[in-house]
């Protein structure tokens, strides 16, 4: 076997072809971080000339000249092969203490132990603790989950041979009612354009600061866009609703409930249609509020991201207007997101992030039963690790506790 420095044409095409394949270990997403001061390596194990292991790594310069290394969602090998693993990993602490690293950083995208749609351990699934237990014998030591730079815990949609009319009847009742009522109020979905990315990036600001967490520059959202986006592996949706409209549909019903009234005797079945009246016009007061507040008809009301690289489809960030959250418009962009991802060809639905160890109900255990509506499993990696290279890891640990 021989270790050695590789192309990113080299890297690029087994990435392609690789079961851990993952938009953040893509080379494109490695290279956007060129501009924050990162260092591109690429690195593989050619076994007989041919590649059978390979990682980007990023490199940045830190405390003392000393360098941090890591490759997120890396390393790409077969984890269950020693011989190359071992191999790989002693020639990756020979190149990295040759380029005055400390540390090397990963995050494997490889299944911890397969979990179910309520995070509940699948009797003889897939179990990869031998990997864990290899890892932390190498000198690796484990982030707790809560703790990782990466996403840990996650909640997926497998859309392999199913038709649209499959995934919809699958999901909770709640989901698929709050995706008809969106559809019934002309709810409307538009793809931003770079130059309106704002609008996006202002729901994810008021988003933040109601639920007390840090969102990332516009300018990063930006640099995805054409990083990404003229190879159709981004969009930014909104969800917009045209408040006249709205209004003129909801005094058409009401006008369809009078003339059903009118052809009753049944007293319980016009008691019913009275209270959808009376609930119709509480909406229609309710939108003249808002038309007569926001000065405009039509009003934004979420917005969300997505990566798009085969096989999976990520929703990777999104947020809502407190004050229209009423209109449930966040499930209308996922079931347009789920179907786009039928229609192209894509395996896997990833709805992404979901808290820790679920079972306990912890914080934001609401972020997991939105997305638990849709129906699908719970994911669980194996973790993110650190292969400490030189003393100056234990000494930045020393300074970093201080600092806290």
């Amino acid at each position: 076997m021989k270790f050695e420095e590789i192309t990113e044409k080299e890297y690029i095409d087994f990435w392609n072809n690789s079961d851990q394949k993952n938009f953040l270990s893509s080379a494109e997403i490695s290279k956007s971080k060129e501009t924050g001061g990162w260092k591109c390596h690429y690195l593989g194990v050619k076994k007989d000339g041919i590649l059978v292991a390979c990682s980007i790594l990023l490199s940045i310069r830190r405390h003392f000249g000393k360098y941090e290394f890591k490759s997120p969602r890396g390393l790409l090998v077969d984890y269950n092969d020693d011989e190359v693993l071992n191999f790989f990993v002693r020639e990756l602490k020979k190149y990295i203490k040759k380029n005055n690293g400390y540390e090397l950083k990963i995050s494997p995208y490889v299944i911890y132990k397969q979990r179910d749609i309520n995070g509940d351990i699948v009797e003889g699934g897939i179990d990869n603790s031998n990997i864990r237990k290899k890892l932390l014998k190498m000198g690796f030591k484990r982030t707790e989950d809560m703790k990782s730079e990466q996403v840990i815990w996650m909640f997926s949609l497998d859309l392999k041979g199913k038709t649209e009319d499959e995934i919809l009847s699958e999901m909770k009742p709640n989901t698929r009612s709050h995706i008809k009522k969106s559809l019934k109020n002309n709810i409307t979905i538009k793809e931003l354009s770079y130059d309106e990315l704002d609008r996006f990036y202002n729901i994810l600001m008021e988003t933040g600061e109601r639920k007390s967490f840090k969102i990332r520059e516009l300018g990063y959202f930006q640099s995805m866009y054409k990083l990404l986006h003229d190879k159709d592996e981004v969009k930014f949706l909104v969800t917009e609703l045209n408040l006249n409209d709205y209004i003129k549909s909801l005094e058409n019903e009401i006008d369809e409930f009078n003339k059903s009234i009118s052809n009753l005797e049944n007293t319980k079945k016009i008691k019913e249609l009275n209270d959808l009246i009376n609930a119709n016009k509480e909406k229609i007061e309710n939108a003249k509020t808002i038309l007569d507040e926001e000065k405009k008809d039509t009003i934004t009301l979420s917005g969300s991201m997505f990566i798009m690289m085969k096989p999976e489809v990520v929703y990777l960030a999104s947020g809502n207007y407190e004050k229209f959250m009423f209109f449930n418009s966040q499930y209308l962009i996922q079931w347009e997101m789920i179907k786009y991802a039928i229609n192209h060809g894509f395996d896997k639905y990833n709805f992404y992030g979901i808290p820790a160890e679920i079972n306990t109900k912890p914080k934001d255990y609401g972020i997991y039963e939105f997305k638990r509506g849709f129906n699908g499993y719970v994911e669980q990696l194996i973790g993110e690790y650190t292969l400490p290279i030189s003393m100056f890891y234990y000494i930045f640990k020393i300074i970093s506790k201080i600092k806290r």
